[in-house]
């Protein structure tokens, strides 16, 4: 018996890859698939194993299946209207980052959502990788202490789709903007140097929280960055934590004696680290990115009736913030 019922619109690379083999990981069950073409949606739904119906108009298919969520991903300009429509169908959605271009847009599907009494979740993944959920772990029942500051780098190419500042805080670094938000809470101060031409993207961002938390976010979007690079540094009361390119977090306790720390094996290093396996095949990457995690959250919510932890009424601020910050580096 399957987890969910799922139905989705849009079959691109993104959805293929990641989306889709995370649904059938989470237990959904896909009942039907809408692109723009029916052979498309009839391809999909072979390659995943689905004797569901295939569609060449995503509205008929919202009015014809009866399921327990719709999942969207679909180019950033699209998405608000299709978004709207699933609402309108009184469907639960869930829908790939962005949600809406900025603020405004955001809080205006989100309160659509609201008065439809619907489920809306939209994918900021990384609120659902392993390695971040230890740091959230940790922050939040203080086993070092208090959180009292840290520093992100986030380094890759993305040049190929990312041609201004505002599309690279919106289509890429979002993640991590939404990341530190659900890490440490708000930001009410943000400070900003920009270094970019074009779609060739060097940013270093300050950023001080209400609970008086402050950090730096150092990002680059660029070619040098073929290896993609992501680092996440927190300094607690008794210790720090660091998050290495999603699979390694180092936690360190500091010496908590009268003795010099030099004098004995005192300190205390845990590393956390997943198990490495011939037999994860593809699957350990969509885990340990969090793409797995948030698929199986959104369908908690459509069965359960559950807030989801990135809902629409919390993604207004996270493009709050994306605003925020470019206004800071203009």
């Amino acid at each position: 018996m399957s987890e969910a019922t799922l139905c989705f619109i849009g079959a691109g690379f993104h959805a293929s890859t990641n989306i889709y083999p995370s649904a059938i990981e989470a237990g959904a069950e896909i009942i039907a698939i809408a692109t723009r073409e029916l052979v498309r949606s009839q391809a999909a739904l072979q390659r995943f194993g689905s004797k569901g119906n295939a569609y060449d108009d995503y509205r008929l298919m919202l009015q014809q299946e009866r399921c327990d969520g719709v999942i969207v991903v679909a180019q950033p300009q699209d998405q608000p209207s299709l978004v709207l429509d699933c609402i309108k169908a009184g469907k639960n959605v869930f829908v790939d980052k962005p949600l809406g271009w900025n603020a405004e847009e955001a809080a205006q599907i989100a309160h659509a959502a609201e008065q439809a009494g619907v489920v809306l979740m939209v994918g900021f993944m990384k609120r659902f990788a392993p390695v971040y959920e230890k740091l959230k772990e940790l922050i939040s029942g203080q086993t070092l202490g208090s959180a009292r500051s840290f520093e992100v780098k986030f380094a890759v190419d993305t040049t190929p789709f990312c041609k201004d500042e505002e599309q690279f805080i919106k289509l890429a670094a979002i993640h991590i903007v939404d990341l530190v938000r659900h890490l440490f809470g708000e930001v009410s101060q943000v400070a900003g140097f920009s270094n970019s031409q074009d779609e060739l993207i060097s940013q270093c961002i300050s950023l001080k929280f209400d609970n008086g938390i402050v950090g730096s976010l150092y990002f680059s979007g660029m070619s040098a960055w073929s290896r993609e690079s992501e680092g996440l540094l927190v300094t607690f009361d008794h210790g720090f934590a660091h998050a290495e390119d999603i699979n390694k977090l180092t936690i360190h306790h500091s010496l908590q004696s009268n003795a010099l720390p030099w004098q004995s094996l005192a300190e205390n290093d845990t590393v956390l680290v997943p198990s490495a396996s011939a037999m994860s095949g593809g699957l350990r990457d969509l885990y340990l990115r969090g793409f797995v995690g948030e698929i199986s959250h959104f369908m908690t919510c459509c069965t359960k009736g559950v807030t989801p932890r990135s809902g629409g009424r919390d993604n207004i601020a996270t493009m709050e913030l994306c605003d925020s910050i470019l206004s800071a580096l203009n």
